[in-house]
């Protein structure tokens, strides 16, 4: 069983860092006659998120102007959004996209699952805060009306940030899997309810138990009898927040291998993962991936993706020496 192993991200503080010296290169990249957009890469790939912070800061100090600002007069399509996207504090990114997700022309119910399955109690609260901030409403007012049904309920459930954590009782283990277990045979309202308390609320080790007692009281792995049992968003989410709960970056290597395989190249999804866990465990995901999918992320990037994009893609993910 999977109990966090050492995670590591593939952007990591830079050494002998200087924000004046990189905001007074960007400056001279994107106020030149023509953006250098390599020296862009160069620098933003290559500095860890509260570097970045210092860079813009040292940029406003020494030009009067906002870097992010700059940053988007200059470029544009997707390679914009990565460059802009790691300009966000972490909170703040999950923020924006989550705002964006719930208020776009069509609502991104992947884009509210990947994010809210996935998160700590802490990033959910900072997530909460820092939307508060930039946008001036709730989250959860915004997934309350922009969302419907059990799937709503389930995301109202995990915006909450209430998930036990570090507990774990054996004893309630096998009356929780026998709940589940219900759940999956009479699908009422009210069993649905508390399969998504139960998977919203227990703690990552006390789920781990109720996994397993429900394989034996069931004969059937969890997901299994989920994707049997449900369909729609619903489905997914709790599916998601299993996986997430059993191995995060092996949920995060599928969901990269679905976006770039089966939705040829869904640029958002690829993005958001990429930036959103590239100093948390990025380097995890690529193990998984390779693992799972006999070829490595870069490859299926370098395949996909061209241009400045593509560079500015492969520098977050990185590679092993055989990838270049």
């Amino acid at each position: 069983m999977y109990c966090g192993d050492y995670t590591q991200g593939t952007i990591l503080p830079a050494p002998n860092f200087n924000p004046i010296m990189d905001a007074q290169l960007l400056g001279g990249a994107l106020q030149g006659i023509s953006c250098e957009k390599d020296v862009l890469i160069e620098i933003l790939t290559q500095r860890c998120n509260s570097q970045r912070l210092m860079i813009a800061e040292a940029y406003r100090d020494m030009y009067s102007r906002d870097l992010i600002t700059d940053i988007k007069e200059n470029l544009s399509h997707h390679f914009k959004e990565v460059m802009v996207g790691l300009m966000y504090p972490p909170a703040s990114y999950d923020a924006h996209e989550l705002w964006h997700a719930l208020k776009g022309i069509d609502t991104e119910e992947k884009c509210l699952i990947d994010i809210l399955a996935s998160r700590s109690n802490m990033e959910i609260f900072q997530m909460k805060e820092a939307y508060l901030m930039q946008y001036n409403t709730d989250l959860q007012q915004d997934i309350d009306s922009e969302t419907s049904g059990h799937f709503r309920d389930t995301l109202m459930n995990l915006a909450q940030g209430t998930r036990m954590e570090g507990y774990a009782d054996p004893s309630t283990a096998a009356q929780d899997a026998m709940i589940l277990w219900e759940a999956c045979q009479q699908k009422t309202g009210e069993h649905k309810n508390m399969l998504q308390m139960i998977l919203c609320n227990r703690s990552h080790q006390q789920l781990w138990m109720v996994f397993q007692e429900f394989q034996n009281i069931s004969g059937q792995d969890i997901v299994d009898a989920i994707n049997e049992c449900y369909d729609g968003y619903f489905q997914e989410l709790l599916v998601a927040i299993v996986l997430c709960i059993r191995d995060k970056p092996s949920y995060f290597a599928y969901r990269l291998y679905n976006a770039i395989h089966d939705f040829g190249f869904h640029n958002k999804t690829v993005i958001r993962i990429l930036i959103a866990r590239s100093e948390i465990d990025l380097m995890n995901i690529r193990q998984r991936y390779k693992e799972r999918y006999g070829k490595s992320l870069f490859h299926d990037i370098k395949h996909f993706a061209s241009g400045h994009y593509e560079s500015a893609l492969l520098a977050i993910c990185a590679g092993d020496t055989e990838d270049y």
